[in-house]
């Protein structure tokens, strides 16, 4: 559901740095637009405040202590598909941006963006558009020009279907610990898995095998 123009938004920060949190209470008040309601420090507390505040959008960190924002995010848009979640991290990778994508974020930001900016991309996420940083756009854009199809396209069709549920997984934005939890296997045994699925594929990094099972209609 879109937020209507003019509505007070309702805000829940995630984390881990209270300077970081207090900082952005600070900058937000002087919006009257945005109504910060919550703070959590862990991906646990986050996800519970969700459950409590019901917020119309959330800055998310990429790393927490207790686990990973992207696992966060996929609790939180369980919780209820209409939360908007945004990252907002410090961290500009084309994998670690695809993969907040394919967890169902709807937005990327770094942390040194400005407080306008800030405020404007929150208001555009809340009336249901997606938002990413010019600097992540360019690294996600680089990474795609990286993945050009080659003569013959790769086909999930190659890979055994223990490999098939490792590339899911993988699309899902999960970490490899997180995979072999998943699956009943051993962290080096889902290594092993990856690097067949990459050669298999012609890929070489996570991002470019997730792009490919998502090309391919698996989901």
């Amino acid at each position: 559901m879109e937020i209507p123009r003019g509505e007070v938004l309702r805000l829940l920060i995630v984390d881990d740095h209270e300077v970081v949190r207090a900082g952005l209470r600070m900058l937000l008040k002087r919006w009257p637009s945005i109504d910060v309601i919550g703070e959590a420090a862990t991906a646990a507390e986050g996800v519970e405040e969700c459950q409590r505040l019901m917020p119309d959008v959330v800055l998310l960190d990429m790393r927490l202590p207790d686990d990973t924002g992207l696992q966060a995010c996929r609790e939180i848009r369980a919780i209820s598909p209409q939360i908007k979640v945004i990252f907002l991290t410090a961290f500009a990778d084309e994998d670690a941006v695809l993969s907040a994508v394919f967890a169902g974020a709807d937005g990327y930001l770094l942390k040194e963006i400005g407080g306008e900016a800030l405020v404007s991309a929150i208001e555009t996420v809340a009336r249901g558009h997606s938002i990413l940083d010019p600097l992540v756009t360019r690294a996600v854009l680089d990474g795609m020009r990286s993945m050009s199809a080659p003569a013959e396209p790769p086909k999930q069709s190659s890979l055994s279907p223990q490999e098939q549920h490792v590339l899911a997984l993988v699309a899902e934005g999960k970490t490899n610990k997180e995979i072999a939890a998943s699956l009943g296997l051993s962290y080096k045994t889902v290594k092993n898995y990856l690097s067949n699925v990459f050669q298999k594929l012609h890929v070489s990094h996570r991002s470019q095998a997730a792009a490919v099972f998502v090309s391919q209609g698996r989901r």
